[in-house]
């Protein structure tokens, strides 16, 4: 049929009104003979711009059309199409939003009539309606056709709003239910014998037992089996077991009419490895000894549906008292919380952004959430034992365990995110939870949610919005109503009782629930601004509280600081507008004893966490670090305000630089945990050292300014030695020095000496001094003749000492020396002179390599403290930082005269030298690496925690706790954390043997 050029343009533009977006194919469509007698008819067109995609409408109307069998059903259809207004609104709906429905209608092109049986708008089929539209399948091919009509109609009532989400889903579970049953029977007809033998039921689990199923989804069942009458129970276990894997292969085999969906039956006890079939019995017994707690979780959603009913009831009601216990389980929330964040780190990460339901802000954490609140408080109140999560949420609500706002903003976002999920699957019935990239696809979807105006750009700002929304209260939701039942500001509401606030907290991690509670009370009681405030921001310092080994530590830490920082105003502005401040708050509060005391000391450097020009936990550099505590000296009017501001600035810094460890060790959402351990190092070592000799510069310009003035009568410098020189120093390491002086021009040695002397006993006399600053101690027991010798000599009495009496250990100590404050020139001639020794020309001669060995021997027999581990000793066992640094050092003896890149205080650098010089193999290089940063780390997450310094693992349960997590153990990993340090150890001990003891 051809058109005149002005009525082609018409209607050409009336499609593009309607929404086509290929009006010329849209206008040869109508063209068509089937259509060419209604292709002007305003109706069809109105129907059909009403879909959600037009285009894909046409195209499958027409081809419903052509596989009609004859010029009266073509007829048939048309009528319907232009005169029946709800059956034309259904066939149209269905053919614009799925393409799979479409594809089957041409295969079966009467089964549209199926949609005429759903007219009145009220009327929702169930299980018994379904079972009817199935009862005449056959065979599997048959139960596929049948499933795929019955489908239409819960589609079409879908697609034109009929009935809203929650019932879409409920009608499809009922389905699966009905095909379940069906599936079955077709089993059993096939084996008949077997059938006999046994009782089997059906256990719906997920969102099938949840009764909100998703159009193309897993069915989730778990089987159970007994012996019928007088059979033997293995043989009857044996027939339910071919009768359970006939009817998964119905549902879920492709055939010529495609497959129904897969029935997966991993959730039941041990999994992939366990039985497909068990007894009641067998299950009872599997729940009540080795379950873990996920396995609960599921059996939130189970349900009997097909099968022997009565064996399905009494297995739910055998294992629902089980489910209500799990809350009482150790580390049950943290269990819970840990398989989400599993969850979200397997996602591939080109579709993190994508993921409807597993990505963060998606439906699973909608479901996580509800879920962790009806095991904690479902034991005590039945109204909360729903399968359904919406249900679950309104019961929630009703029984004030979650606050009516954020229950219905969560509400409106579930139903949102499902229906969009519905409508994604729905196009080619697929099992996917991503959005598309693609726009046609995306303007389909806009379109079928109601989004007209510009359904691309409307669709991506919903679902961003709703997935905030989500995002946002997930875990607030766990911990708001705690604060309402604490503050009680709204007189009627609802809100959690005593008893149910106290076993959330226990939930949560809390040893103390009471006092907890009290902590929470004075925090957010009152009407003040400040009070509003911390309930804004109490919920989510609550999830972090319990993300940690010591929540209880983390609420009482918070709670004075607040009361420290409670008048100031910028406190609780920085933690609520800075992005990170709150979390890094969090996460260093309950990390352990020695950040908070910091704190505690200076409650100000909190603003050191936030993001703003002024905070930041970046180091400093040892030359801005010497500048302030240079110009603190300056402004001082003596000598003990000098180094009191220089231990202040110090003690500020240990916070910034613990905060920043903390941080990158336990992540937070705006940082990932540092992949870097050793970087980690590093990044302590490094600023620890740097700060160590910014306080020793500015202690000694404050000693020499009193006593002296403006010039000390003797050159004085500070050498930095072991983990000082290395910049290795940990939280708790003293600063092992040895000090150098010079006579001025004109100054007797005597004099010199008495100056020299007097300025070390004032330095470690003011750095030692009880005071709210940790203290810094100064070791010089490393010097010439130790303990017995003189505290400081002159460039020339080192120099005869070493030319004369050097022992092997003091050349090895030597290789860590390093010039740190006072006198550069000295410092650069003290290097000059004990270079030969320490990197000797000629290596060194065996017999010095075996008093090295010597001395290494004795020190692991005689220093190792009694009853400690060896193999857990940080320090000084087996693979631990002594082994490594000897190995290290031994290297750089023999070879650091010839090869230059060992001429270096730190370990690590020196190991990637003899690395790179050949000296050991990459392999060996790795595992001692690995060796020293694993121990180093051990030694500050000791610190850390326990807030004073320490070799091996602690032995109190919260504080090994606490080590593990820093070290990337969730809880209850103690043990693998354990035998993960042994193993690291034992390999550098394999190491170590080879190249200390056995060559180099």
């Amino acid at each position: 049929m051809t058109s005149a050029p002005g009525r082609r343009s018409s209607i050409f533009t009336r499609l593009l009104r309607h929404g086509f977006t290929d009006p010329s194919a849209a206008e040869r469509l109508l063209d068509s003979p089937g259509l060419s007698t209604v292709r002007n008819d305003p109706v069809l067109l109105d129907a059909l711009g009403g879909t959600a995609d037009p285009d894909l409408a046409l195209h499958g109307l027409v081809r419903l059309l052509e596989a009609q069998d004859g010029a009266t059903d073509r007829q048939e259809l048309l009528d319907t199409v232009t005169a029946a207004k709800p059956l034309r609104d259904r066939l149209l709906g269905v053919l614009g939003a799925s393409e799979a429905l479409a594809e089957h209608l041409a295969r079966h092109p009467r089964d549209w009539q199926a949609l005429v049986t759903y007219e009145p708008r009220d009327l929702h089929p169930g299980v018994e309606e379904f079972e009817r539209g199935l009862a005449d399948a056959a065979g599997p091919v048959a139960l596929r056709v049948s499933y795929r009509r019955c489908l239409l109609s819960i589609a079409a009532r879908d697609v034109c709003g009929t009935v809203e989400v929650s019932q879409t889903a409920a009608e499809l579970a009922d389905l699966a239910t009905a095909t379940l049953r069906a599936a079955l029977a077709l089993a059993e007809a096939d084996a008949p014998e077997d059938a006999a033998m046994c009782r089997l039921a059906v256990i719906a689990m997920g969102k099938c037992g949840g009764h909100e199923l998703n159009y193309v989804s897993d069915v989730d069942v778990i089987f159970v089996g007994e012996a019928a009458g007088d059979a033997d129970e293995d043989k009857a276990l044996r027939a339910a077991t071919r009768l359970a894997s006939h009817m998964m292969r119905i549902c879920s085999e492709t055939t010529v009419e495609g497959s129904i969906w897969p029935v997966d039956a991993n959730l039941r006890p041990e999994g992939r490895n366990g039985p497909l079939v068990r007894t009641l019995a067998s299950h009872l017994a599997y729940y009540q000894r080795w379950a873990k707690t996920w396995e609960f979780q599921a059996l939130l959603k189970a349900r009997p549906v097909a099968g022997d009913l009565a064996l399905g009831e009494e297995y739910t009601a055998a294992l629902r008292p089980l489910v209500w216990q799990a809350a009482e389980r150790e580390n049950f929330v943290a269990d819970v919380q840990e398989m989400r964040r599993r969850v979200v780190a397997n996602i591939p990460a080109a579709e993190v952004d994508r993921q409807l339901k597993l990505g963060p802000g998606g439906l699973r954490d909608v479901e996580f959430a509800v879920q962790l609140l009806q095991l904690v408080h479902g034991r005590a109140d039945a109204s909360l034992r729903s399968g359904t999560t919406l249900d679950a949420l309104k019961a929630l609500a009703a029984g004030g365990y979650v606050g009516r706002a954020d229950a219905a903003q969560l509400d409106e976002a579930y139903r949102f995110l499902r229906s969009l999920e519905h409508r994604i699957q729905l196009h080619r019935l697929r099992r996917t939870h991503l959005v598309p990239e693609d726009e046609a696809d995306l303007r389909r979807l806009g379109r079928s949610l109601g989004l007209r105006t510009d359904p691309v750009a409307e669709l991506t700002r919903e679902w961003r919005r709703h997935a905030t929304v989500v995002r946002r209260l997930h875990e607030k939701l766990f911990y708001r109503p705690l604060l309402d039942a604490v503050a009680a500001l709204a007189p009627g509401e609802a809100r959690l009782s005593a008893e149910a606030a106290r076993e959330r907290m226990v939930a949560l991690g809390y040893a103390d629930p009471a006092a907890a509670l009290r902590h929470l009370e004075a925090l957010a009681s009152g009407v003040t601004r400040k009070a509003a405030i911390q309930r804004t921001l109490l919920p989510v310092l609550l999830g972090w509280f319990a993300d940690s080994a010591d929540p209880d530590a983390g609420l009482l830490n918070f709670r004075k600081v607040s009361d420290a920082l409670g008048k100031t105003p910028w406190y609780l502005r920085l933690l609520r507008d800075e992005g990170a401040a709150a979390e890094n708050l969090a996460r260093v509060l309950s990390a352990g004893r020695l950040a908070p005391d910091l704190l505690m000391r200076a409650p100000e450097a909190v603003a050191l966490l936030g993001d703003g020009d002024g905070g930041g936990l970046a180091p400093r550099s040892r030359a801005s670090l010497e500048q302030e505590v240079l110009a603190a000296v300056r402004r001082a009017d003596n000598a003990v305000q000098g180094v009191t501001a220089a231990r202040g600035v110090r003690r500020r810094e240990l916070f910034r630089t613990a905060a920043a460890d903390i941080v990158g060790s336990y992540g937070t959402e705006s940082q990932p945990v540092e992949a870097d351990q050793g970087a980690l190092v590093d990044l302590v070592g490094g600023a620890v050292s740097d700060l160590t000799a910014a306080t020793l510069a500015g202690t000694l310009r404050a000693v020499v300014r009193e006593g002296w003035g403006d010039t000390l009568p003797t050159r004085f410098t500070v050498i930095g030695m072991g983990r000082f020189g290395g910049h290795e120093l940990g939280y708790g390491s003293d600063a092992d020095v040895l000090f150098v002086h010079e006579p001025r021009e004109g100054v007797s040695e005597r004099e010199a000496s008495e100056a020299a002397n007097k300025v070390v006993a004032e330095m470690r006399r003011l750095l030692q001094a009880p005071s709210a600053d940790p203290p810094l101690l100064i070791d010089a027991d490393l010097r010439p003749e130790g303990k017995s010798g003189p505290l400081v000599r002159t460039l020339g009495s080192y120099e005869a000492y070493y030319r004369r009496w050097a022992l092997v250990w003091e050349r090895h100590a030597l290789l860590r020396a390093e010039p740190v404050a006072g006198d550069e020139e000295l410092g650069r001639g003290f290097m000059e002179l004990i270079d030969p020794l320490r990197y000797p020309p000629g290596g060194l001669a065996e017999d010095a390599v075996r008093e090295i060995r010597r001395l290494k021997a004795r020190m692991e027999s005689e220093r190792l403290p009694r009853g400690a581990d060896p193999k857990l000793h940080a320090k000084l066992g087996p693979g631990g930082l002594s082994d490594v640094e000897w190995t290290v050092q031994l290297l750089q003896l023999r070879h650091a005269a010839h090869v230059p890149g060992l001429r270096t205080t730190r370990t690590r650098e020196a190991l990637a030298a003899a690395r790179e010089a050949g000296l050991v193999s990459g392999e060996n290089a790795e595992i001692l690496d690995e060796a020293w940063v694993l121990a180093t780390r051990v030694r500050n997450a000791v610190m850390l925690v326990r807030g004073r310094a320490g070799d091996t693992f602690p032995t109190v349960p919260r504080e090994l706790a606490a080590v593990g997590r820093y070290l990337g153990y969730g809880p209850g990993h103690a043990g693998d954390m354990l035998d993960a340090y042994r193993r690291t150890a034992r390999r550098a001990r394999g190491v170590v043997e080879e190249l200390f003891y056995g060559g180099l």
